[in-house]
């Protein structure tokens, strides 16, 4: 299998970019339908949030894994097939992509998994910046939850089709035994309740899910105190995250929280590892269960044409669906799990 260089790839990505970009509009609420997404352009790689070994890792066909900066080193050599997918598939991908290799036992898969608006700048930028060194380079695949940014894709002549490929729902998590007896989501604004919120800037959960829940209960403006940031403490009662997956449980434990927004399968992931917390079930006009899409695409200057497309029919089969149906992930459709053109 021929690997091209992803040096050359970026620089005829950088330059696409530069040509292309342009910004999507929400149409909707609906990771199926178009979303917002824009397009800038870059001065730089876009750096990797600090101790994010765990979302940078490359599995050898042969059992073998490598973490963090290791495998950002070795992903250009090695890798046969590379996707950079919304974070909150971080703790399911290892079965994901073990199923996947059993199916193909020859190929390396090379995996970045951080909030999904960070990838998309860190494709507009042509890599990433990781513990001072750069890593110049492109997905095959690239996942997200919300499909505005696959189309914005489109509009940079970088992507053609996409599919859907399971499904997740907003819960509010609190500590365990809910002692602030927060029951929905008008309880986040009560004066006595800190909350812990993904940022508006990179994380898709925020920005094209909670906060048009938080909008449509009136209480956005209370909980953001008017800014949009990341790491940064918006009113006295609440914190916008960098990582929410991880930083709101810690939160929530370390009492500096008592609650938050996530995903359904962050809170049993939570839990899964020994945190004291718990989710608190929320009605499908909240939970936007019946809307919540995870939609993914091949880049077209991804090294890896051939494997991409083995990996798109995979996420088809029992056997990927299967896999993150274990972590709390709702199966895709069958008419969903095919791939389709992109529409603009």
């Amino acid at each position: 299998m021929v690997k091209i260089p992803f040096s050359l790839i970026s620089l005829g990505l950088a330059a696409s970019l530069l040509l292309g970009c342009a910004s999507t509009e929400n149409d909707n609420k609906s990771a199926s339908d178009t979303q917002g997404a824009n397009m800038t352009s870059p001065t730089a790689y876009v750096a990797v949030p600090k101790n994010k070994d765990n979302d940078l890792r490359l599995f050898y066909a042969d059992g073998k894994l490598l973490k963090g900066s290791a495998a950002m080193d070795r992903m250009p050599q090695d890798a046969d097939l590379t996707l950079w997918l919304a974070g909150n598939q971080f703790f399911a991908m290892e079965d994901v992509v073990r199923s996947f290799q059993k199916q193909h036992p020859d190929i390396n898969v090379g995996v970045i998994t951080l909030p999904p608006g960070l990838i998309l700048k860190a494709i507009q930028a042509g890599g990433w910046r990781y513990q001072g060194k750069d890593y110049p380079g492109q997905p095959d695949l690239y996942g997200s939850v919300n499909i505005g940014h696959l189309k914005a894709l489109k509009k940079a002549g970088l992507m053609d089709q996409y599919m859907i490929y399971m499904h997740n729902e907003l819960q509010i998590m609190v500590a365990k035994g809910n002692p602030k007896h927060i029951q929905g989501i008008d309880d986040l604004a009560r004066p006595d309740v800190r909350t812990s919120m993904p940022n508006p800037l990179t994380e898709g959960i925020m920005k094209f899910y909670a906060k048009p829940v938080l909008e449509r209960h009136g209480i956005w403006d209370r909980i953001s105190g008017g800014k949009e940031c990341q790491s940064c403490q918006t009113t006295p009662n609440n914190w916008f995250t960098a990582v929410h997956h991880r930083e709101t449980p810690e939160r929530i434990q370390d009492d500096r929280a008592d609650a938050g927004i996530v995903w359904k399968t962050e809170v049993l992931e939570a839990v899964r590892h020994g945190a004291r917390v718990e989710g608190i079930a929320l009605p499908p006009a909240d939970s936007l269960v019946n809307e919540v899409a995870y939609a993914i695409g091949p880049l077209k200057t991804g090294a890896h044409q051939d494997t991409a497309m083995q990996y798109l029919a995979f996420l088809a089969t029992a056997a990927a669906q299967d896999a993150y149906a274990k972590y709390g992930f709702v199966r895709a459709k069958p008419e969903e799990l095919r791939p389709q053109s992109l529409a603009r």
